[in-house]
C-alpha cells in the first residue's frame, strides 16, 4: 500500500524532523545552490562544504550563545562513543570523575567510564527504576572531581532536569542528545556538552561536541587521534570525512530553529504540546504517567495502561491510526511518545483524540 500523507511519528530516535527542512533538502538534494552537485557528492576539502560546516557552526553558536572559548566539534559515533571519549580525554591518571545515575543512558555511561578509570557514582535513583531524578542533596560529589557527568534527559523513562545540578568548582559534563536545543541552555555552566543529532537537531550520523578550551588541552597524545578531541578541534572537524549530508542537514534545523525565534520561542511550544499530553494521561487513571511529575520530561512523555494486553491494543490501533512510534522502549515497556521540536502540535491534538477514544471503548 503506498502511503500518500505524512503519519505521526513519535520514535524516540531518529526523530522526525522539520518539513520545511525536508522540502528543502528534497528540493536541492540533487544540485546544491551556485554548486552544480549534490550534498551527498561534495567533497569535504571543498569551499563549497567548509562554508556549509562553518554555517552550522555559527548557527549553533548563535543559538546557544556559545561563547568564544568553546568549540563547537562535529563527530561521528553518536553518543555512545562519547561515553568512552569523554573519560578518554578528560580523565586523567589518579583523578576520579563523579557520575549522576539517573537512568538508562547514564548507566552505560558510567560502565565505560569504569573502563578508563576512577569513577564515583555521586547517586543513583536506579533503585527506583530511574522514576526520578536525583536530589540535590542526595550528591556525594568527589573533591576535586575530574568533571562531573549528568545525562540532561531521560529518553527511556520519560525524566527531565529543569534545572542544572550544584557541582562546585568542578567541570560539568552533560549528555544532552535528547533535549539539546528545545530550551535555553547556559553554555557557561558546561564544561562539555554532547549531543547525538538524531532525536533534535537532525538524522542520524552526526554528534554536536561543545567543549571549552581548557579540557581541550587535557586530550593526551598517546590517544588515537580519532579519539582525540585536540586532534578534532585543531582540525577543525575535517581530519576525517565528516558525515557531510547530516552536518548539512543539522545547519537547515538550526535556521529553522532562528527563524522561529530560538531557543526561548521553541521552549514554549513545548512546554504547550507536553501539557496537553500530560493533562490526557492525568485526567482520570485510566492512563498512569511513569515518571515524577516533577521531573517529567518535555520531550519523552512515557506512560502505562492497566495492562500488558491492554496497551499491545493500544499500540496496535494507534499505529493503523497514522499514530506511529509510541510503543515503549523494549527495556522497560508501557508507552513512549517521543514530542521534539519538529513535532507538530497537531499531532499532540490527534494523540489525545485517540486517546479519549480509546478509553471510551475500552474502559
Amino acid at each position: 500500500m503506498t502511503i500518500t500523507r505524512r503519519i505521526h511519528n513519535f520514535a524516540a530516535g531518529p526523530a522526525v524532523l522539520p518539513v520545511q527542512v525536508l522540502e528543502e533538502i528534497q528540493r536541492d538534494l540533487v544540485s546544491l545552490p551556485g554548486v552544480g552537485m549534490s550534498i551527498l557528492e561534495v567533497s569535504h576539502r571543498s569551499a563549497a562544504f567548509e562554508k556549509v560546516l562553518a554555517e552550522a557552526e555559527q548557527s549553533i553558536r548563535t543559538l546557544a550563545d556559545v561563547p568564544s572559548n568553546y568549540k563547537v566539534l562535529f563527530l561521528q559515533g553518536g553518543a555512545s562513543l562519547q561515553f568512552s571519549m569523554v573519560p578518554m580525554n578528560l580523565l586523567g591518571a589518579g583523578a576520579t570523575a563523579d557520575y549522576i545515575d539517573c537512568g538508562s543512558w547514564a548507566d552505560k555511561a558510567i560502565k565505560e567510564a569504569k573502563k578508563v578509570g576512577a569513577v564515583n557514582v555521586a547517586a543513583s535513583t536506579n533503585g527506583e527504576n530511574y522514576s526520578r531524578l536525583p536530589r540535590q542533596e542526595e550528591l556525594k560529589l568527589t573533591p576535586g572531581a575530574a568533571y562531573v557527568h549528568m545525562t540532561s534527559n531521560n529518553t527511556i523513562e520519560g525524566t527531565e532536569y529543569k534545572t542544572l545540578p550544584a557541582v562546585g568548582d568542578a567541570p560539568l559534563v552533560s549528555d544532552t542528545s535528547s533535549d539539546m536545543f528545545s530550551k535555553p541552555i547556559d553554555v557557561r555552566r558546561h564544561a562539555l556538552i554532547y549531543a547525538g543529532a538524531q532525536k533534535n537537531m537532525g538524522p542520524a550520523g552526526v554528534t554536536v561536541v561543545i567543549v571549552r578550551e581548557d579540557l581541550v588541552a587535557r586530550s593526551q597524545k598517546s590517544l588515537p587521534a580519532m579519539l582525540s578531541y585536540a586532534v578534532h578541534a585543531e582540525n577543525g572537524s575535517l581530519y576525517n570525512t565528516p558525515p557531510a549530508f547530516a552536518v548539512y542537514a543539522l545547519g537547515l534545523v538550526m535556521t529553522w530553529l532562528i527563524r522561529l525565534g530560538g531557543l526561548p520561542a521553541i521552549a514554549k511550544v513545548n512546554e504547550r504540546k507536553a501539557a496537553k499530553l500530560y493533562a490526557e494521561i492525568d485526567r482520570t487513571g485510566f492512563y498512569r504517567g511513569t515518571a515524577n511529575n516533577n521531573d517529567r520530561s518535555l520531550m519523552n512523555v512515557t506512560f502505562r495502561l492497566a495492562t500488558e494486553d491492554l496497551e499491545k491494543q493500544f499500540v496496535k490501533e494507534s499505529t493503523a491510526a497514522g499514530l506511529d512510534g509510541l510503543k515503549g522502549h523494549r527495556s522497560v515497556g508501557g508507552m513512549r511518545a517521543s514530542i521534539y521540536n519538529a513535532f507538530p502540535e497537531e499531532g499532540i491534538d490527534e494523540l489525545v483524540s485517540f486517546m479519549r477514544e480509546f478509553e471510551r471503548t475500552h474502559g
